[in-house]
This record gives C-alpha cells, structure tokens and sequence, in this order.
C-alpha cells in the first residue's frame, strides 16, 4: 500500500514510467499510445493516475492528445521542461478531496451567520459566472469569488486565504492543459446551477443543505474530471458499441 506521499505522487511517479519508455525508444515518436485501461493493467495504477500521468507529459509536450484519434508520442518542444515543472505536485483529484473536506465545513458554518451582504457578494459572482461561461478567465475569477466569498461570510481571515489558495492551486500549465479537455461551457453551465444551490442554502439558513451542495458540486467535479479521454479520444468507446453484442444475447 502506498503512503500519503507516494500516493501524491504515484500519477508523477508513473509519468517517468512513460517518460522512460519513449526515451528507450518502446514508444516511438509518432506511435500511438496504448489505450488508457491497457496502460493502467500494464503500470498497475488506476484510469484516473494514467490520466492525470498523460497531462503532464502533454503539458511537457511529449505527447499529444488527439480527440478521434488517440494520444501520440511527439517530439518534445524546443523549451524543456524545468525542475520545477517536473516538481511532484497534489493531482487534480486530492485537490478536489482535500476542497470538499474543507469547503463543506465551510459552507455549513455560512449558513448559520449568512447577513443580506453575503448573499449579494455570493449572488454577483453567479451573475459574473452566468455571463461569462464561454470566456475560462471570466469564469474562473467569477468562480475563485464565489467560494471565497462563502468563507468570507463566516468572517474568517485564515479561511479565505485557505479557500482562495486551494483554489489557486489549479492555476498552473498543468491543471489549465486537463481543464481544456473537460471544461467548456457546458460544464460552466452546470457548474452555476450547483453554485446556486449552495447559495440558496445558505441564504435558507440550512446548514446541512450547504455543506450537503457543496459537496454535491465537489463531487460532480471530480467527475467532470474523472471522465476517461483515452477511449474517448481513440474512438475506442464508439467501436466497443458497434460491437456490443445484440440486446439480450450478452451473458453479462
């Protein structure tokens, strides 16, 4: 079993993994990818680790991910990556972990105290959000507002920096790479429809309602991210339907 920080790290132990197999010449410049399920048999992590492992070699330009087509090995940009960028960082997904243990507490604890100028505060940043979905910059800022803008409704010092600096951790070449292949603004769209229902608790007063909403919206999140791009992007998961067998003669 893995301790706290090799499980941090497993998706950047796995990335020089597959970093070292492109530079002993296993995968080809040019070749495609095994699938995402076959890589995660192969290294024995999850789809998720895999997942997250493929965006810092595309961020590091070693492959590209090819929506239809696959995920290829490329020839590394002429700007190498740095130490820092190779730096074991939190995933996306012990992020999100870590904002939903974080963030419930916080939006029960709003609702209790909840004055006219929170909720405004809270409904101007949806309006920002509503109107902005199709700009990510607008969105985001629009989004970093709404969630701080909770925190500072419990008038908390140290919890607005906590909550601003968490989200703030998604600000990198990294999470900005993973993001352009699950956020649009479809996504945004539902995204506002969870803040509101955050928002409504906490202006009903209803702390169980609040941290029971945020951490719905958490969890859809991660699942926005969870989505698998290795089938979806090889157009492996189309095929396996053309050869589903026929209603009712599979013995699943």
């Amino acid at each position: 079993m893995f301790s706290p920080v090799e499980s941090r790290r497993l998706y950047r132990q796995v990335a020089d993994q597959i970093r070292l197999m492109i530079s002993r010449g296993e995968l080809a410049v040019g070749q495609r990818l095994p699938a995402e399920r076959d890589l995660a048999e192969q290294l024995s992590v999850s789809r998720p680790t895999v997942r997250e492992a493929l965006i810092v070699l595309e961020v590091e330009g070693l492959v590209n991910i090819r929506m239809g087509s696959g995920i290829y090995v490329v020839r590394q940009h002429a700007a190498t990556a740095t130490g820092n960028e190779r730096e074991p960082v939190e995933g996306p997904f012990e992020l999100l972990q870590a904002r939903a243990i974080i963030e419930c507490a916080i939006a029960e604890e709003a609702a209790g105290c909840a004055g006219p100028e929170g909720i405004a505060l809270l409904d101007e940043a949806l309006t920002r959000m509503s109107g902005g979905v199709n700009d990510a910059s607008t969105v985001l800022a629009a989004d970093r507002a709404f969630h701080t803008g909770i925190a500072a409704i419990v008038g908390n010092a140290t919890l607005i920096r906590v909550t601003g600096e968490m989200f703030d951790m998604r600000m990198t070449p990294y999470f900005a790479k993973l993001a352009s292949h699950f956020e649009g603004p479809g996504t945004w769209r539902s995204a506002v429809d969870e803040h509101r229902v955050i928002r409504d608790a906490i202006a009903a007063g209803d702390g169980a309602g609040a941290k029971a909403a945020m951490r719905a919206h958490l969890t859809l999140s991660q699942k926005r991210f969870s989505e698998s791009f290795g089938e979806e992007f090889s157009g492996e998961e189309a095929r396996g339907r053309k050869k589903a067998p026929a209603k009712g003669t599979d013995k699943i």
